[in-house]
């Protein structure tokens, strides 16, 4: 590729990445992944002058900045420090400070790298001003009603000699305990789960309701102190001074003297840092005088008296117990490695999916194989190999099961996939229960107080056995079952009775029919308008519904066609489930959108960018996440990326404002 071009597409992919991991919290790559494709760009950039431009990723800090917070210019640069992932490298960086000292002796202090949300707070008079996340580097968003919510942040400060005015950064985690937590209630209310603690911290901190960032309990540490007034010459009496007047500053901060005591900092981190109650991913060193900071100083992205060690993602190698084998709610089965318990990023792992027969195939397990675990940071662990070595002689290999795990069916494969698939959906349990759940979930039909268990419970009694039975229940008979009380049965009860005003898009999604998820429930019912009219249409018919292809198109005419399905149907209906659009909802067959492909780029004024592709699609738009040819526009708000702005100008593709836009669809 040529070398102008290869800086072109590594500047789009890393802008991308920023976008994930600073706006949606949804990182797709390791830090080290990103590190070294950013290294890749600078090299090229530096062999490559002309192709110079002031928005290249290589020029900035990522940004998190949030609209619906008031953004606050940094008294002074929040800069980010320079990665290393080797104790070599870290012993390079020693060797470069000592060579610009000139032989003067200097010390370092070693410190706990947290893997959380990066923020400054402002004190005056010993209280709490301002909380400003760090933003772009030079700006961020103000916090400080959110922060004021986490208890380990002084709002007064203990009596002491601190400064009139002074600046102390740190950052914003979620304890292990906590996000666990929260993760298992948002897998309970089927929402997307946080890949890790930084990002829910991120998240939660970001959140308008400060009552939710309090229920969510987040803690903090301190690193770093500026002031015109510091009460010592050196940065860790500085952060002593910190500790004494209220804040939360590592335990873990040690003064080294030398490249060995650095090395073993290194060593005795990379076991410890397992034990901590907050996550971590890596070490700080930092030149203990700040005189000597000073005469160091900065490059232009980081300082030249600190560097960052990274860790590498952590990894396991324990020995596999036994494959289980799990039917889920469309009836596929999932290999699941279950393990001898070992601590990964501050949890006990105990089991890891190994998602289906092609994997076991593709890692060659065997029965009692030690198998390499890896987490770094996320939550869902990945089994990434086998230790042969430790393998036993007669050791068989894992066959995938031919019968369901429950109900003795024979399996059969899914045509051009890899999984395999329970077809005995009526009468497997874990399909049956997981259809109960998924019908009753926040998303879809909202039923509060029906979960996995009390699914299974109503099952176990013979309540509920099909999900049109869920409108047969009563609080008398939901009363005489154990583990449901009087209240958990009102609330259940009541979740029933709103359930019968839920828009029929979501009763779409309700139904567990294969292959039709959330986003395509809604553009059928809004392509169809009601059951009634969807129950009569052919497979081509259904097929020219905006994104229904052939095979949804055929997973949804067998579906109304199964008798038991189509008795469910009417069952809902009877019982008063919404099964017609909502008129201000419906496709019109005149839509001013149709067909056409729309790409959403920056902030608006006029509505958010939910409710835009609201208007999109009930205009019969669809929405794209990337430009590409097939882009037919891009409704383009302030603060367009720039990357974007390039592939637009390059593919040819048009930018509507967001009045054009509204002035095309005929709001005023």
């Amino acid at each position: 590729m040529d070398p102008i071009e290869k800086i072109k597409t590594l500047r789009e992919e890393l802008n991308r990445h920023n976008h994930n991991y600073y706006v949606l919290n949804a990182p797709e790559i390791s830090d080290k992944d990103f590190d070294m494709l950013l290294k890749e760009l600078e090299a090229l950039e530096k062999e490559h002058p002309e192709a110079f431009d002031p928005l290249s990723p290589t020029q900035r800090v990522g940004s998190d900045l949030t609209k619906g917070f008031d953004h606050v210019v940094h008294a002074h640069p929040m800069m980010s420090l320079s990665n290393t992932y080797s104790p070599e490298e870290v012993d390079d960086w020693f060797g470069r400070v000592a060579k610009s000292l000139g032989g003067e002796k200097f010390d370092v202090v070693g410190e706990m790298k947290f893997d959380g949300t990066s923020i400054s707070l402002i004190y005056g008079r010993g209280r709490l001003v301002r909380a400003v996340t760090r933003g772009d580097g030079t700006q961020g968003d103000d916090v400080t009603a959110n922060v004021k919510t986490i208890r380990s942040i002084p709002l007064q400060l203990l009596p002491g000699d601190w400064p009139d005015e002074f600046e102390i950064r740190g950052e914003i985690l979620m304890p292990w305990k906590v996000f666990e937590k929260l993760n298992a209630e948002r897998a309970y209310n089927e929402e997307p789960l946080f890949a890790n603690p930084r990002n829910a911290a991120s998240g939660t901190l970001k959140t308008q309701d400060p009552r939710e960032v309090s229920r969510r309990r987040l803690d903090a540490r301190f690193y770093s102190l500026i002031s015109d007034r510091l009460p010592a010459d050196n940065h860790l009496d500085c952060m002593e001074a910190a500790r004494r007047w209220g804040f939360k500053v590592s335990k873990s901060m040690t003064l080294l003297h030398s490249k060995e005591e650095v090395d073993a900092f290194i060593d005795y981190w990379d076991e410890e840092r397992r034990k901590l109650p907050v996550a971590t991913d890596g070490l700080v060193f930092k030149v203990n005088s700040l005189r000597q900071q000073l005469n160091l100083g900065f490059t232009a992205k980081s300082p030249r008296w600190a560097v960052a060690f990274k860790f590498h993602p952590e990894r396991a190698c324990t020995p596999l117990r036994y494959v289980s084998f799990e039917t889920g709610r469309m009836g596929i089965v999932t290999p699941v490695a279950n393990l001898e318990p070992v601590l990964l990023s501050g949890t006990t792992v105990k089991r890891a999916s190994l998602h289906n027969d092609d994997i076991i195939r593709e890692l060659d397990i065997h029965q009692d194989d030690w198998l390499y675990v890896e987490k770094g940071g996320e939550i869902i662990p990945k089994i990434v190999g086998v230790d042969v070595s430790r393998r036993r002689t007669e050791a068989a290999p894992i066959k995938f099961v031919t019968e369901c795990p429950e109900c003795g069916t024979p399996l059969v494969r899914v045509e051009g996939e890899a999984a395999w698939r329970c077809p005995n959906v009526y009468g497997c349990r874990p399909q049956i229960t997981g259809r109960i759940e998924h019908f009753c979930a926040r998303r879809m039909m909202d039923i509060d107080g029906i979960g996995e268990e009390t699914a299974e419970l109503l099952f176990a009694c013979g309540l509920v056995e099909r999900i049109a039975d869920i409108y047969d229940l009563t609080e008398e008979k939901l009363s005489s079952l154990d583990r449901v009380g009087e209240k958990t049965a009102k609330r259940i009860m009541d979740g029933i009775e709103t359930s019968r005003k839920v828009p029929f898009e979501r009763v779409v999604y309700a139904l567990s029919i294969s292959n039709v998820g959330e986003t395509t429930a809604k553009r059928l019912a809004r392509g169809v308008g009601s059951m009634e009219r969807m129950r009569q249409m052919s497979v081509e018919e259904l097929t020219a519904v905006p994104d229904i292809g052939p095979v949804i198109a055929r997973c949804i005419y067998d579906y109304l066609r199964d008798p038991i399905c189509a008795d469910n149907i009417e069952r809902l209906e009877a019982a008063g489930v919404q099964m017609k659009i909502e008129d201000d909802t419906l496709m019109s067959g005149n839509a001013l959108l149709e067909g056409k492909t729309i790409v959403i780029s920056g902030t608006f004024s006029r509505h958010s960018r939910e409710e835009y592709k609201e208007i999109i699609e009930k205009e019969g738009g669809k929405n794209s996440g990337s430009i590409s040819r097939k882009t037919s526009f891009v409704l383009a708000g302030e603060n367009m990326g720039p990357a974007k702005y390039e592939k637009c100008q390059s593919l040819g593709v048009p930018l509507m404002s967001e009045n054009e836009f509204l002035a095309l669809i005929g709001e005023e």
